[in-house]
Parts: C-alpha cells; structure tokens; sequence
C-alpha cells in the first residue's frame, strides 16, 4: 500500500518553497494572476490538462487516471486578503495592505503537492480527478458572487459531470497534529443584512421636532437579539450580530437616517428560515412603532457546509490509517465561519476536511485573518498526505 506520508514528507521542500512564494506575492479575489500562473504551470510540467480563466482566474486540472471510475474534484482556494502583514517573517508579503492571513498560500501548495503525487500513481487510478484551484472565496471583491460561484456559472462541475468533492483548510484555531472529519454540518451559512433607517432630521436639543432614527436603531438591534433567545431552540444554533452602524454628522444634529450593517449564521436551512423572517419582521415592525420606515436587504452569501456522510466516511479511514498519531475529531458543527465551498457541496456530494496547524510554542497561534496569521509548515505535510490517501481510496 503506498505511503502517502513518507511521500508527502519527501515533498516538503517543493511544497514549502512554493507555500513561501505564494505567500510573499498574496493577490486579491479575481486578481489571483500570477498565483494562477503558476499553478497552470505547475499542473502543465505534470503533463495535466489544463484549462485557465474558469471562473475569471480559476485553474483547472484534469487527470485521467488508466480505468474508467468517476470524478472526484479537489478544490483549493488561492486568494489573500486586504491586511497590512505583521508576522515579521522572512517570507512576509511583498504586497503592501495584501496578505496571506487565512492560509490559502498553504491550501495552493498543498494542492500543487497532491497533484505531483497522484499524478504518480495515475495507472492505480480508476477514475479522474479535477485539481480546481479556485479564485475569491474571501468575498467577491466587487463582483455578484464569488469564486465558488463563478466557476460553477463557468462550468467546473461539467465536462467532465463530477460525481464527489474533497476539500480542505488548514486551521489556527487547534494545534498541529490535531485533523477534524466530521459528517454533517461543519461550517455555517452566512447572511449579509443591509438596513436603511429613515426618520425625520433635526436639533439635537428639540428631539420632539424629530423622528430620531439613532433611537430606532437601537431598540432593533436590540429586539433582534431576542431571535437567538426566544425564536430558536435551545439545541439550535445561531447568530445575529451588527457590525456595522452609520448614522450622524455633528454632536448636535439628529440624523435624517441610519445604516446599519452585519451578518446572520445559521447551520440549518429551516433555522436560517426562520430567522431571517423574524428578523425582517422585527427590523420593519420596531422601525414602524418608532415612527421610522426601514429599508431591510438580506443576501445569502453561502449555505451551510454539509459533508456527505459516505464521502466522509472514507475520508475518516485514510485519516486514521495514514496520520494514525493524529488527535482525530469527528464531532460536527465545528464554526460559525462560512465557506463558499458548501455552493459546490450543494450540488454534488463532498468531504471538507480540517488540519491543525497552530503551533503555540512558535507563537504560531494567531486565528484566521490576523495581520500576525502563520501556521506551522509541518501541517502542509498532513494536509498533502490526507488529501491525497482519501483521493485514492476513492478512486481505487
């Protein structure tokens, strides 16, 4: 039986130098030029198929393997965020107010690494793998929709269809050595809420002359708290929180209006239901009893992420037989984030999988989106040698 981590292991170098380069030259969602470039490059050096530009910047790679079998796609997010960079390391970011701060420099490499290892194996495979390295899953940086998104409008899960998914993220929030395979819900879906309350301007020192819209806003955000406390069950799981509030141009002034901005998360689509009803229920009717009218803009940005429970089984046994050290959690609903991965898990049955890589005696512990964000290298080891065992379990 192959060693897919002794082979990942001996990989290492390749894997970290272009771990380091990526994450010296960080892009922006739909800006992943050079990233993408490489990565064609890569894949092509491997004698792939390659297709570029799916999904504006999205690289795809296509490998046959010598039996008929189905397709498995592997995607892998490529896109930095818009962080000024603190770690003080050696590879830090080149891109002044870009950086690396999720880990998705290490998600690319990791990607580069599996496909130089199956590719070596391909005369085992029965089936093809789609190596998608995919643009913008941070946000759709100007764009309506994101880089999930766009790659499905331009086709990823066709030609040909795909049968199962596999991704990953390497992740600060437990240590390294630390892997999570879980069936189920493991990341929640997102909302972005946008409210626009209007009142009635005036003096601050005559509010009867006002329909004070600063007031309003405050008695909404705090009868939406009551949808978490009294509208879901106590074993459900939700979030309502604003983090965004605009409104008022002097000390003295009531404002005319308010903007109020943030975010709903929910794990399951009957909840999500539910409270965003209520929530544009209270919003409308607290702004309507204050004498304001609101203006209520609720988008589903992603699903919940939901892992198929077959796929995930599989990947359950690679994990145990190839990291067998490992301190392996299969429990679900794992975190409130969102992954624009669930678009694609909604449509074709797939496993997201979770490495540990914090490192806290390295003082590698900062979370996700840090401008102090690093990982312990030796992560990109588990994650190249998990990704490509659950792989080639399935397609063997």
């Amino acid at each position: 039986m192959t060693d897919f981590l002794k082979q990942a292991t001996e990989l290492f170098p390749y894997t970290q130098t272009l771990r380091r380069d990526f994450h010296m030259h960080p892009e922006l969602g739909f800006n992943e030029i050079r990233t993408g470039g490489i990565v064609a490059k890569e894949l092509e050096a491997l004698g792939l198929e390659v297709t570029k530009g799916v999904g504006k910047t999205g690289v795809v790679g296509l490998l046959e393997g010598a039996k008929p079998g189905p397709t498995l796609l592997l995607r892998f997010d490529m896109d930095a965020l818009p962080i000024h960079e603190e770690t003080g390391a050696e590879y830090a970011s080149l891109n002044q107010g870009v950086m690396h701060a999720c880990g998705h420099d290490g998600h690319t490499s990791i990607g580069l690494t599996v496909a130089k290892i199956l590719n070596a194996h391909k005369n085992e495979l029965a089936g093809t793998i789609k190596f998608c390295f995919q643009p913008s899953e941070e946000g759709s940086n100007g764009e309506e929709i994101g880089g999930a998104e766009m790659m499905m409008k331009d086709g990823v899960l066709e030609g040909p269809k795909v049968d199962m998914t596999l991704s990953m993220h390497l992740w600060n929030e437990k240590p390294l050595g630390w892997v999570h395979v879980a069936k189920g819900p493991v990341m929640a879906g997102a909302e972005e809420f946008k409210i626009k309350i209007i009142g009635k301007g005036g003096h601050g020192a005559i509010p009867n002359l006002a329909i004070d819209p600063v007031v309003c806003a405050a008695q909404i955000i705090s009868a939406a708290q009551s949808i978490v406390s009294r509208n879901v069950g106590p074993l459900e799981t939700a979030v309502v929180s604003f983090t965004i509030v605009k409104g008022g141009t002097a000390f003295n002034v009531i404002p005319q209006e308010v903007m109020m901005e943030g975010t709903i998360r929910t794990f399951d689509p009957l909840v999500r239901n539910k409270v965003v009803n209520r929530f544009e229920e209270i919003v409308k009717g607290v702004a309507s009893a204050m004498g304001c009218q609101a203006e209520v803009n609720v988008k589903q940005l992603t699903p919940a992420l939901i892992n198929a429970e077959h796929v995930t089984a599989t990947v359950q046994e690679s994990a145990r037989r190839v990291l067998p050290q490992a301190n392996h959690d299969n429990t679900p609903y794992l975190t409130m984030g969102a992954e624009d991965m669930a678009y694609i898990q909604s449509k074709v049955d797939g496993c997201y999988f979770f490495i540990g890589s914090a490192n806290t005696e390295k003082h590698l512990d900062y979370g996700h989106h840090h401008p102090k964000f690093d990982f312990d290298e030796q992560a990109l080891i588990s994650g190249a040698a998990l990704m490509a065992a659950a792989a080639a379990d399935i397609l063997i």
